[in-house]
């Protein structure tokens, strides 16, 4: 059984989340003490509990110290199965992140997968849908996968109560090494600004900004309204494509603050990686990790990688015969996955 140490690195849920998925897919247990040791509340929350019952119904596994703010957790699988699945958060911790914690299993289920999870699908801690769908998901596919998700209700911090769905089909072959290391001439470009339960005008003046900014024209922004949603909120997308991949930067709006404010905070994340000319951010390099260890090897190109990359990279090689290499130089960096 592997002994993992959740204070280290940057100390936070992606040691389990990781820890969860990969434990399932190989049939790994594992112990894990210190859970989220780097963070101000740390041991299980809701969220972490939630991705902790999700990778014990698939994996079927055998699991102690699963209770809300435990700071360890055994847990043991004994097989793997899909079908319908569907988990609560119960706040409006994210679906992205229990998603994220069960999907690298569920792509090696026999058996059709649909999935729902209810909770936060926007919250200001974890990637929001639109990233999981525009950026991270197509970069699955082209690897092999066969995963659609779609969001069923937006739910927003902190009413929640947002619902995400996934389906999973069996591709019968492994993923597919994969290489990104060029983004590719432009493709497209937009704005999005959701607002849900207040004044419209704030979603207005946001893209108004967006225009000003980053010269986008009256096609490339959409205002989309959320009556649906069980609470308030408020989020600017701005989605960069090219022909290898497409980013998404994010604002969130919240009480106090402007809404010019959070447009150039969105902006300057997307001229940052314009400028930068490198095809993944920071959060894609985080997400991109996993799946290139499953597939047994790849690589791509990115900034200074964060130390939750770092992070992430120490807990697949207890679980996998691979080395994760950070070749760094000026301001950029290749991050190759290669079998042992």
């Amino acid at each position: 059984m592997l002994t993992l140490d959740g204070t280290k690195g940057e100390g936070g849920g992606q040691i389990l989340r990781t820890a969860l998925g990969l434990a399932v897919a190989t049939r790994t247990p594992f112990r894990i003490d210190g859970i989220r040791g780097g963070r101000e509340r740390p041991g299980l929350l809701r969220q972490h509990l939630t991705a902790v019952r999700a990778a014990q119904a698939i994996g079927q596994a055998q699991v102690e110290g699963a209770e809300l703010g435990s700071a360890s957790l055994t847990f043991e699988p004994r097989g793997l199965c899909g079908g319908e699945q569907h988990f609560a958060v119960g706040s409006a911790g994210s679906t992205t992140l229990v998603l994220q914690a069960v999907l690298p299993a569920l792509l090696a289920a026999a058996e059709p997968t649909s999935i729902s999870i209810e909770g936060g699908t926007h919250n200001s801690a974890a990637p929001p849908f639109e990233f999981l769908a525009r950026s991270f998901v197509p970069l699955l596919c082209r690897m092999g996968a066969r995963v659609e998700v779609s969001l069923e209700r937006p739910g927003f911090h902190p009413a929640g109560g947002g619902s995400l769905h996934a389906r999973v089909e069996p591709s019968g072959a492994p993923l597919a090494p994969f290489e990104l290391l060029e983004r590719g001439e432009p493709v497209s470009r937009r704005a999005r600004a959701l607002v849900a339960h207040i004044d419209a005008g704030v979603g207005h003046r946001e893209l108004a900004r967006v225009t000003q900014r980053l010269g986008f024209t009256s096609d490339e922004v959409e205002l989309c309204e959320l009556p649906d949603s069980p609470g308030p909120g408020n989020v600017l997308l701005i989605e960069l494509a090219f022909e290898h991949v497409t980013e998404v930067f994010v604002g969130f709006g919240s009480p106090g603050v402007r809404a010019e404010s959070v447009a150039d905070r969105t902006v300057r994340q997307a001229r940052r990686y314009l400028a930068q000319g490198l095809p993944v951010g920071t959060h894609l390099a985080d997400q991109l990790l996993l799946p290139l260890a499953l597939a047994g090897g790849g690589a791509f190109r990115c900034g200074p990688p964060s130390q939750h990359c770092r992070t992430n990279a120490e807990v697949i090689e207890q679980f996998l015969p691979l080395e994760i290499s950070f070749e760094e130089q000026a301001r950029e960096c290749t991050v190759r996955v290669r079998t042992r």
